[in-house]
């Protein structure tokens, strides 16, 4: 029966009428204190305001700055990790994904030249650092570049 529907007890809540008497509970400053900012009409304070006292995010310089959401995040490999291929091989990042060196191709790969290189691999990758491409050649290999062939999104 419609009519006999109602909201269950304690679900509806009559609204608060501030400035109706002190009988009300409401009366007098209508729950805004005395006097000050706070207590007049179309107060606003901005977020991180702190009354006139140096801000925190002034206070902290190190959060200061920002971030560039502009820059381009490699997947790093080691030239040490690539003494598991074999001599004369060409590693390119498919082989890099498929032995579990590089998790995706979602990122570029940069070779960086932490560790020691003994045989000669035809390496590519989209960058290497001045080390890497140095140690590479000196084992009598070659590293190519590939301009953003393999990452995407």
């Amino acid at each position: 029966m419609l009519e006999k529907l109602s909201p269950a007890p304690g679900s509806k809540k009559n609204r608060k009428r501030v400035g109706r008497g002190d009988g009300s509970g409401h009366g007098t400053y209508s729950g805004r204190g005395c006097k000050g900012q706070k207590s007049r009409a179309g107060y606003k304070m901005r977020p991180g305001f702190e009354g006139g006292q140096l801000p925190l995010i002034k206070r902290l310089p190190e959060k200061r700055g920002f971030v560039n959401i502009f820059r381009t995040e490699y997947s790093t490999v080691n030239i040490s990790q690539l003494a598991v291929f074999e001599p004369e091989s060409e590693i390119t990042p498919e082989k890099l994904v498929a032995s579990g060196i590089v998790k995706s191709l979602k990122r570029p790969i940069k070779i960086l030249g932490s560790g020691e290189i003994a045989h000669p691999l035809v390496i590519k990758a989209d960058k290497f650092s001045a080390a890497a491409k140095a140690k590479i050649e000196a084992a009598g290999g070659k590293a190519e570049e590939i301009k953003g062939e393999t990452a995407t999104g």
